[in-house]
């Protein structure tokens, strides 16, 4: 799509007025999940060791439970607690009756007959595999694309998301609570004025539909465990979402500009008569030194009780004038987004740990910290210091800037690929980590660890083998001093050195591996981190953009590797 275009020409075609996002959005709908099919008469669910019949809706509630057993959720006492609570809401009363305790609940036959069927499909003819592709394919041409102002675009998620157990992330309080089937009866579609108006399936209707050209989603619902809006929004490759990211980092970049004014201002700051003025001045501190999200206020009655820097409360940080050597140190520890815990000891300035003495000062643990701060508030002085300018930018800034900083350090022209490609991991590591972009460890990164440990034992076992060989063709040369015994030695010394580079890669590939294993750099790459930044790092030390970014992330940053040239600069 955007490489067709020369440049940057797709992405700058004419602007519309403010707030109007298209003209013209003609789309076929959501595509439901299909509804649910019972499970075979022999595959049997047991209460108290004796076969059990379920109804059908309780019996597919008791699948997503089944599904699910060898997930270490399942062992969450919070997971099976809301899990049962729900289930037996959906039960009939007969049911209700029977069923009152988890642990006489048996799920194992069900369990095993969806992991069967899951190697079944595995284990297809490659006919068979072709054909279910295709039939996927023939949704995705039907389902997949819009009409948005004369262009066919691709939508992001066209299908609703399939009823199941929540899993969230995190400690989430609401894990194991049952996500209902979305209906056509939920779902708001929008779409232009005099299009076609997408049919809902036969029997249904939707819940209504809108023209609204000042938003971009083609459909909406709420789902019922956050009560959150979901959408059905356009593919992140669309020109729309290429427009919105290139602009995010556009503001980002011109916050390059002006950044030491706005340091120096809140310096200033940290000593105002008001007391408001010095509360906006360390949490901007904290939101641009160690990039905290600013912490919208949430709504009434969300329960994961998780904070940004605005909502931090006194419970939340603890003051240690001395610690490790350092002085004038701040202990952050809490959830802050998808109920992630963040936990960090930093020596701040002076000025900045005088100031939360000051604002802790006679309060109870769980008080504000700062208690006369908003978002609101801080964001309306930032827009005021810079056009477009929110506490969010910093946190799009620091992370470029650091990529961009470390990436100079780090990469040595000299290596190769592979060595070239754990500097770059390094540096996206370095963002992952200001930003607190944690993963649990993987499941399988012990075993993976272990198969790549066997690789690297063998490699080094051919090199010493080799190594010998080379010693025998060298001695046996000493002794004939012919041509061929010659070249014997520089095919023997060939295939050292091969074998060398081979186990100098798998050695970096494991570093990285180890280095890896609670980051997760996926989120800073596709949202916080200049894609022109790595698109020029590429271009400049010859590594394929394939290595770095996948298919859909290039075609997600499309707009980036059309414009970014080898001297390109954050």
């Amino acid at each position: 799509m955007a490489g067709s275009q020369h440049g940057g020409e797709r992405w700058e075609e004419e602007k519309k007025e403010d707030g109007v996002k298209w003209m013209q959005l003609e789309h076929r709908g959501p595509y439901f999940v299909p509804l649910y099919q019972p499970l075979p008469e022999d595959v049997q669910f047991y209460y108290d060791g004796k076969p059990l019949k379920l109804s059908l809706a309780t019996e597919e509630i008791a699948t997503f439970y089944a599904k699910m057993l060898d997930h270490e959720y399942t062992t969450k006492e919070i997971f099976q607690n809301n899990f049962f609570h729900d289930w037996r809401k959906e039960m009939t009363s007969e049911e209700q009756e029977i069923i009152k305790d988890l642990d006489k609940c048996d799920f194992r036959e069900i369990h095993k007959y969806f992991v069967d069927k899951n190697e079944a499909r595995k284990a297809l003819p490659k006919e068979e595999k072709q054909k279910l592709k295709e039939e996927a394919d023939k949704i995705q041409e039907e389902y997949g694309y819009c009409i948005l102002d004369g262009h066919r675009e691709k939508i992001g998620n066209f299908k609703t998301e399939p009823p199941g157990l929540f899993r969230g992330r995190g400690e989430h309080p609401k894990m194991g609570m049952l996500k209902k089937r979305i209906m056509p009866e939920d779902v708001t579609i929008n779409c232009s004025r005099g299009s076609k108006i997408p049919e809902p399936p036969e029997g249904h209707r939707w819940k209504e539909v809108r023209f609204d050209n000042t938003v971009t989603w083609l459909a909406s619902w709420t789902e019922n465990i956050q009560n959150t809006f979901k959408y059905i929004m356009l593919n992140p490759s669309s020109k729309l979402k290429g427009e919105k990211d290139w602009e995010k980092y556009e503001v980002a970049r011109r916050l390059k500009g002006v950044v030491h004014t706005i340091r120096a201002q809140y310096r200033r700051d940290w000593k105002s008569k008001e007391i408001k003025e010095r509360q906006r001045a360390v949490a901007l501190y904290f939101i641009d030194k160690l990039a905290l999200r600013a912490g919208n206020e949430k709504e009434e009655g969300e329960t994961a009780d998780t904070v940004g820097c605005c909502s931090l409360r006194v419970e939340h940080i603890q003051l240690h004038p001395q610690l490790d050597g350092q002085e004038h140190v701040v202990e952050f520890d809490f959830l802050g987004k998808d109920s992630i815990r963040y936990y960090n000891k930093v020596s701040v300035e002076k000025p900045v740990f005088k100031n939360l003495q000051l604002f802790m000062k006679n309060k109870e643990p769980t008080d504000d910290l700062f208690d006369q701060l908003t978002t609101n508030f801080l964001n309306k002085h930032l827009q005021h210091l810079m056009d477009g300018l929110t506490a969010k930018v910093f946190r799009t800034y620091n992370a470029s800037i650091t990529l961009q900083e470390q990436l100079k350090a780090l990469t040595n022209p000299e290596d190769n690929v592979a060595g070239k490609l754990l500097s770059y991991n390094r540096a996206n590591r370095a963002v992952a980590v200001l930003c607190n972009h944690q993963r649990s460890v993987p499941k399988t990164f012990a075993r993976s660890m272990q198969v790549l440990q066997e690789k690297i034992d063998a490699k080094k076992k051919q090199v010493e083998e080799a190594q010998e060989e080379v010693k025998k063709a060298e001695d046996e040369c000493k002794d004939t001093e012919d041509a061929k015994a010659e070249a014997n030695v520089e095919k023997k010394k060939k295939l050292l050195k091969r074998l060398e580079e081979q186990l100098a890669k798998l050695n970096v590939q494991a570093t990285d591996k180890e280095e890896n294993k609670q980051i997760a750099l996926g989120t800073s790459k596709l949202n916080y981190l200049d894609p022109r930044i790595s698109v020029a790092w590429c271009k400049k030390f010859g590594i394929p953009i394939e290595r770095i970014y996948n298919k859909t992330q290039r075609e997600k940053f499309a707009w980036a590797i059309d414009m970014a040239g080898e001297d390109f600069e954050f």
